[in-house]
């Protein structure tokens, strides 16, 4: 049926809001959003221009890989309420459309940073999207429930790219930054698919409630709430950033517990508690990263 649906569909011509809409545009604002907060708070100062091209050139890569994992997992997306009307599935760009544009987009963001900036952030921002498409997408999605905790390290890093864009190198800070993304990104995306685990059946992916079952993985979601509210006070002991990022932080900290534990009491009927954490995880990420931008430590080392 929705084989049949999008070949009447495909006479539709695609617009430029389907290849918006390929970017992955929520995601992308997030990756963006991220890689500015390592781009302003690395040392010194970097030129305007260079800044706005690094964060374009960010915002590409992030599309492209966007772009390369809907090409690659259209047969998962036409079987999922949540993602039926993509592009691809919905029958307004082909497979081989979002290919040529993902990879197209992909190539030229990469070229552009090394140009633009420095070779070393180009080549992290390359690693990303590889790391993202072929190792998270094609590899370990269909395989394994450990899928997001592994492949979440592609989503950790445009702010490691922000930073090496702006300095050329890499420090201890924005590995911190890392780490709060990587241990965000389990309780983030398990508690949006815990109340989706009879799609993710349907589709053959083995996201862990499929495998391990909701009482499992309210666990880990808990596990890995009590690490990220640990690690994200590590800016301020380490005078990375000021008192009121660490106050921030340890109390956006405690609600992500608390909401965490809620989903771990929770059982198969309440899909409340699991709809909370996953819109406060958003609010979370972006609050703790809009208060590290403010109250970051300046840093009178050199380049």
């Amino acid at each position: 049926m929705q084989t049949n649906r999008s070949i009447l569909l495909r006479g539709r011509y695609a617009t430029v809001g389907d290849y918006v809409a390929l970017t992955k545009p929520r995601v992308m604002s997030l990756v963006v959003f991220t890689a500015l907060v390592g781009l302003m708070v690395a040392p010194g100062d970097i030129d305007p221009f260079a800044g706005m091209a690094a964060i374009l050139c960010i915002a590409a890569g992030a599309g492209a890989a966007g772009a390369l994992n809907m090409w690659y997992d259209a047969d998962i997306d036409a079987v999922m309420a949540r993602t039926a009307m993509r592009p691809i599935p919905g029958g307004r760009v082909s497979r081989s459309e979002a290919l040529v544009f993902g990879l197209t987009l992909g190539v030229c963001a990469v070229l552009a940073l090394g140009t633009l900036l420095n070779l070393a952030a180009a080549a992290l921002l390359a690693f990303t999207i590889f790391f993202y498409v072929v190792v998270y997408t094609m590899w370990l999605k269909r395989r394994t429930p450990q899928n997001i905790v592994i492949g979440g390290a592609a989503g950790a890093l445009p702010p490691v790219i922000g930073w090496v864009a702006a300095t050329g190198n890499g420090g201890i800070e924005p590995l911190i930054l890392f780490l709060i993304i990587f241990l965000w990104t389990p309780p983030h995306f398990w508690a949006l698919s815990l109340n989706l685990a009879g799609e993710y059946t349907r589709a053959g992916v083995p996201m862990l409630p499929v495998v391990a079952g909701r009482a499992e993985t309210g666990r880990q979601i808990l596990l890995y709430s009590v690490f990220l509210a640990l690690i994200s006070l590590l800016p301020w002991a380490l005078g990375f950033a000021g008192a009121i990022y660490g106050a921030a932080a340890a109390i956006l900290g405690a609600i992500m517990v608390f909401l965490s534990s809620q989903v771990h009491r929770s059982d198969d009927k309440q899909r409340r508690p699991a709809r909370r954490l996953f819109a406060f995880s958003i609010l979370y990420l972006v609050l703790l990263f809009g208060v590290l931008l403010m109250n970051a430590t300046p840093y009178a080392q050199p380049r």
